[in-house]
């Protein structure tokens, strides 16, 4: 079988680089999803239930042979700086314990239901060695191997070990988006806020401009596989 890599991200600002000239498909229930004649990427939402549908999509949409875990994430090593990239070695679901492993790599990544706050970025630092936290990953490479595909998780840090996110979980809603509207509004009559909104602004940017060229460098490494 030809190779055909399917890259999940949650948000479609986190992948909006990599997909420019890519068929877009907007589907029901705010999923997107890009095709071109080799690979396809799907983004439904945060959160493990938005991952899942973002799977079901994907292998709807092409003869899928591998999954990729994508897109920004929290540092819990202090040692990382925004933009850095972290490919897992190890997944840990932190709900369930469960464990998946790629012996390419040798960094730890935990997938929690919630974003983050610093103090919760420190206690998995602690507890498991983790290099970042996402709520994704682990979803993704179960069912990677319910469908016995592969599957690699590759992060790009976005906020670091003492960066504090845990007050924007107010703003994801149940179906996996971000409020960013709602965010904006909250923050501007919050002058207090001000420096952190544009510090995570700048973040992402450059996370995101990290991330696709991390992808596009996987992208190359799956079309010379075959």
């Amino acid at each position: 079988m030809k190779v055909c890599p399917a890259i999940i991200a949650a948000l479609p600002r986190e992948v909006k680089q990599l997909v420019r000239g890519w068929q877009e498909h907007r589907l029901p229930g705010k999923i997107v999803a890009y095709t071109n004649e080799f690979a396809v990427v799907a983004c439904a939402g945060m959160g493990p239930e938005r991952a899942a549908l973002a799977v079901q999509v994907a292998l709807s949409l092409k003869p899928v042979t591998a999954l990729l875990s994508v897109g920004l994430a929290g540092a819990c090593d202090p040692m990382l700086r925004v933009g850095d990239i972290v490919r897992a070695g190890i997944v840990i679901d932190a709900r369930t314990g469960e464990r998946f492993s790629d012996p390419s790599f040798r960094e730890t990544l935990i997938t929690t239901s919630v974003i983050a706050g610093v103090m919760e970025k420190q206690r998995l630092y602690e507890s498991y060695k983790a290099s970042a936290v996402d709520m994704e990953a682990a979803t993704i490479a179960r069912l990677a191997q319910a469908h016995r595909l592969s599957f690699r998780a590759v992060k790009s840090i976005s906020d670091e070990a003492s960066f504090e996110m845990q007050e924007l979980a107010q703003f994801a809603t149940a179906d996996g988006q971000f409020r960013e509207a709602a965010f904006a509004a909250h923050s501007a009559v919050r002058p207090h806020l001000w420096p952190k909104l544009l510090a995570l602004a700048g973040n992402s940017k450059r996370a995101v401009q990290s991330l696709t060229s991390e992808l596009e460098s996987q992208l190359h490494w799956y079309r010379q596989q075959g």
